[in-house]
Order: C-alpha cells, then structure tokens, then sequence
C-alpha cells in the first residue's frame, strides 16, 4: 500500500483540488482519502464559520463520506473516484486520538491519500507533497514545521508576494487550475511510488 499526504501552508489554496486530481489521474489505485480537518478558536469544522461546536462531545468526529453530491471536500473524493472517503475532525492538538479509527481504515486501504500536515506527526507517508500559493501571508506553523520533509513543492501560479525559503534539492511544479494536477505531477508521484527514476524537474 502507498501512502500520500497532501500538505500546505494554509486553507483555500487548493490542496483539496490536488488530492482529487490525483485521484482522478490515478482511479486503478483505488484510493482511501482522508480529510482531516482540526478546529478550534471558535470554529466550526463543518463550514468554517464562528460557532460553539469546540466543546466536549465535538472533540472528535469521523465520518465516511457516501454521497459523492453532498458538497463536502470528502464527497469532492468520492466524486473523483476514490473507492472510499473520510472525513476526520478533531480539536486543534487532538489528532493523538483519533489516530487509532485512522489507522484501522488504512490498513483496509489499498492505496491512501491523506490531506493534512499534522498527520506527518504519527506517520511517515511514502509521499508528501507542500502545496504553496506564494501570494497568501499565512503559513500555519505545522506546514512550516514539516517543509523540509516534502518530496515535492507544488506552487500556485499567480503573484509571488510572500515568497517562502524553499528548502533546496526539491522539485518544484507549478500548479495550473482548474484541474491543479498536471501531467507532470501525476508522472512524478507515479514514478516515486513505483520505484521508477525521476526525471530532473525544478519550476522555481
């Protein structure tokens, strides 16, 4: 089983298009994905608007997603062909706990992908792909924290107002919406999981 996590330095920069598109690209993988989402500050993790839900009974939520026409991210999955999809929601410093419902669907997986940074912390993946979209300020520490560990750096195209450090010797693809996964990139993930060599490729 391979496993792909799909970071990034924030919200709205299109690491749910990427995960979809690498489904869509690859649908003989058969793949599990997994959305996990931690919220708090006041958040609601179902829309991202102000709420209570913070408290007690929503500390943890895991759900599986069967409606490919729901609107969810998970369902944006379904929709691109994934065999299965999940949505895991946890407190902010809680994704400790849910770990073990996560694993237990991973071992089921044939193939995964997995959007979120934080689960570097409990896994090593055999890909981790850092989408970066150089004109947003905001770089949430945990992208920082794992950016030296990405295979690849997948750059949005657009103005490059905040320009972060990239860390060297790492390919650099640039994304193009509306499909975000170019066949470039789809080339690369399939070569790093099935062993094959790598191109040499830098976009920066």
């Amino acid at each position: 089983m391979a496993v792909v996590v799909v970071g990034g330095q924030t919200r709205n920069i299109g690491k749910t298009s990427v995960v979809a598109g690498l489904i869509r690209a690859l649908p003989g993988w058969q793949w599990s994905a997994f959305k996990i989402t931690q919220f708090g500050h006041g958040i609601c993790s179902a829309n991202g608007k102000p709420c209570a839900c913070e408290t007690g009974p929503h500390t943890i939520a895991i759900s599986q997603e069967r409606d490919a026409a729901s609107g969810t991210d998970s369902a944006r999955f379904l929709a691109a062909g994934a065999a299965h999809s999940f949505w895991v929601r946890t407190r902010q410093g809680q994704l400790r706990e849910a770990m073990p419902r996560v694993q237990r669907e991973l071992a089921r997986a044939q193939n995964a992908t997995i959007e979120s940074n934080s689960i570097l912390e409990f896994l090593t993946p055999d890909l981790y792909l850092s989408v970066l979209d150089p004109s947003v300020k905001d770089f949430k520490l945990s992208a920082q924290k794992y950016l030296k560990r990405a295979d690849a750096i997948l750059l949005s195209e657009g103005p490059r107002d905040h320009v972060p450090q990239l860390p060297p010797n790492v390919p650099v693809f640039r994304l193009r919406p509306p499909d975000y996964v170019t066949p470039e990139i789809v080339s690369f993930v399939v070569q790093r999981l099935t062993g094959q060599p790598v191109a040499a490729h830098n976009a920066r």
